[in-house]
């Protein structure tokens, strides 16, 4: 089971994470920047550090190990306890423990844990493909003058000019095709709602058409499906699991129904563990016929519990 990974999953979703025992750690967001120095640009991202100090479990590793390997809180928890257990003893003899894509532990010279994260990868889900970029110096090259090589035509007050009766010209002929321009546009919207208005009126008739030759059905009623459903009761009990917290025992419950099982809670047992049954039976052969399917198909572990439920 590779631990790295489910911390890594976490890390994306919430600001801290805590390794029971060993120590937490810790997410904070951080804006984009440029460095001046280096002409770097860097995108928003969430800066990873580690805390030793918080070591109390609040069960989010835990849960989601359970979640996605379908084992139970206490199996997840015994293999985390397992995990920092192996990896206290890597770095009391002197290794350098890394963490895939995450960062690496060390003891320093004072027998105190550093941590040391990777710095190529970004938490912060929002900037997701994006990577730092170098910026580049652009050479730009002046235009040499020109002044001397092209010659500057010069009019005087008496040469007369030509250019404006032209440009007069121009301008009226510019505003003419602009005027008649607008009129085409005006007559082709006209034409397009009278189209439009047509053809809606033609709809609306064919719908009243349609409505009016509409003919119902009424089939007759369906016979009663008579359903025959076992009373779950009984002092014989098919045991799938014992749970310490409610809502797992509720999924579970959940779980069994859905796959066709009569599935309930019958209350905590002497450990305070909460039971979750496949099924409960009156008669007894029933039972162990039962018991037997579900340990050779489903779970081996199940087994038989006798005992009267009050009421």
């Amino acid at each position: 089971m590779q631990l790295a990974t489910y911390i890594k999953d976490l890390l994306y979703r919430y600001e801290c994470v805590i390794i029971p025992g060993f120590g937490a750690f810790l997410t904070q967001h951080q804006s984009a920047h440029i460095d001046a120095a280096s002409q770097t640009f860097y995108p928003p991202s969430k800066t990873l550090s580690f805390n030793r100090q918080l070591q109390t479990n609040d069960g989010l590793l835990a849960h989601y190990v359970a979640s996605v390997e379908g084992i139970s809180y206490e199996t997840a928890l015994a293999t985390i306890r397992n995990f920092t257990g192996s990896l206290s003893l890597r770095l009391s003899e002197g290794e350098t423990v890394p963490l895939e894509n995450i960062g690496s532990f060390v003891l320093n010279a004072e027998r105190k844990v550093q941590f040391e994260p990777d710095h190529q990868q970004n938490f912060n889900t929002a900037s997701f493909g994006l990577s730092t970029v170098v910026a580049t110096e652009i050479q730009r090259e002046l235009a040499a003058s020109t002044s001397e090589e092209t010659p500057v035509r010069t009019l005087s007050k008496e040469q007369p000019t030509t250019t404006a009766p032209y440009i007069k010209y121009a301008a009226v002929g510019l505003i003419a095709v602009l005027l008649s321009g607008w009129g085409g546009l005006k007559w082709y919207e006209k034409d397009v709602q009278e189209h439009n208005f047509a053809e809606k009126q033609r709809a609306d008739s064919l719908l009243e058409n349609d409505i009016q030759e509409a003919t119902f059905l009424v089939t007759p009623a369906l016979p009663t499906l008579n359903v025959a459903v076992r009373k779950n009761t009984g002092k014989y009990h098919i045991i799938a699991g014992a749970f310490r917290i409610q809502e797992n025992a509720e999924k579970k419950v959940e779980q069994l129904i859905s796959e066709g099982y009569s599935a309930r809670q019958i209350g905590q047992n002497k450990y305070g563990l909460h039971q979750v049954v496949y099924a409960s039976y009156e008669d007894r052969l029933e039972a162990l016929r039962s018991l037997r399917d579900i340990k050779r198909s489903q779970n081996k572990d199940a087994w038989l519990l006798v005992q009267e439920l009050s009421k």
